[in-house]
């Protein structure tokens, strides 16, 4: 082993390439089969998500995790004016021209951590999907910039896809948010099923409450099938990483519904070996499971 002082620090690619590989995502699986240039940007785009999403999940006293989103707000703009410094701006900056990744795109995604601390129900699905639309909407738009896109149609497929994504987190993670305190399932569909809050709070399982995350899968399946409808065959081959995430994603929520949305005392997984090898049919076959 070397001393401490010898030790040589990591530079922005290896931080932002470890923070990927380190959060077993399904993005990571996508990632895996890029080439090398939009792998570093994807990589490092994802690293950036994460590290922002992070303040709000790790970080129990909300005003402090206020301070440092607004510490990102200012780094985003010193970045895009040429003065990056966080390791994850390093990497992205020299990057960000090439896949079109706008400042806009990453204050975006800041404002929709910020609205999980400043809103933890939502009253009805049009407010979800506002929520959504930030924190995986505009996801979907820049990694399809990464991945290649050519025809503007592929934004509409990107937001659609994005948004069954963060319904199939939801689904899963219903029972952890509930012990933040963060309940996404809209209180008018909670009322609609005859479900209250405490019920999941408790983690107290019912007909009603799997029928209600029913309700959800059944959505979250519909804006599967309409995502793939609207993206453009011109743009089906770049956007093959994009396919191999839904494989991945779809697969999770079928399992979950093979479970009988067992999701308050557990989250249900996939393996990794699994996400490698739905990723890899993709890849390599062209088909989704």
């Amino acid at each position: 082993m070397s001393a401490m002082g010898q030790s040589r620090p990591m530079t922005p690619q290896q931080y932002v390439q470890q923070k990927a590989v380190a959060s077993g995502s399904s993005f990571y699986y996508a990632f895996l089969f890029l080439p090398a240039p939009r792998r570093a940007a994807i990589a490092a785009f994802y690293a950036f998500c994460r590290e922002v999403d992070d303040v709000v999940d790790e970080v129990s006293d909300p005003g402090v995790a206020r301070t440092k989103l607004a510490w990102w707000q200012a780094e985003v703009a010193k970045a895009y004016a040429g003065q990056p410094t966080h390791p994850v701006m390093l990497a992205l900056m020299p990057l960000a021209a090439d896949y079109g990744i706008e400042q806009r795109h990453l204050q975006a995604v800041i404002d929709g951590c910020q609205m999980d601390l400043e809103q933890t129900r939502y009253l009805d699905f049009a407010g979800l999907k506002g929520y959504c639309h930030l924190v995986a909407g505009i996801v979907g738009e820049v990694a399809a910039r990464i991945f290649g896109q050519t025809d503007p149609r592929t934004t509409e497929y990107a937001h659609t896809l994005g948004l069954a994504f963060q319904l199939t987190n939801i689904i899963r993670d219903v029972g952890e948010d509930a012990m933040l305190g963060r309940i996404y399932l809209p209180v008018s569909e909670l009322q609609q099923f005859d479900v209250k809050a405490h019920e999941i709070l408790k983690r107290q399982y019912s007909d009603r409450f799997t029928a209600l995350m029913r309700f959800q899968a059944e959505r979250a399946h519909r804006l599967y099938d309409e995502a793939f409808a609207l993206l453009p065959d011109a743009d089906r081959r770049a956007q093959k990483p994009g396919l191999m995430m839904a494989n991945i994603y779809r697969t999770l929520l079928r399992e979950i519904e093979h479970e009988n949305f067992q999701v308050l005392h557990q989250r249900i997984r996939l393996t990794p070996l699994r996400k490698f090898w739905l990723a890899w049919k993709v890849q390599a076959l062209g088909r989704m499971s």
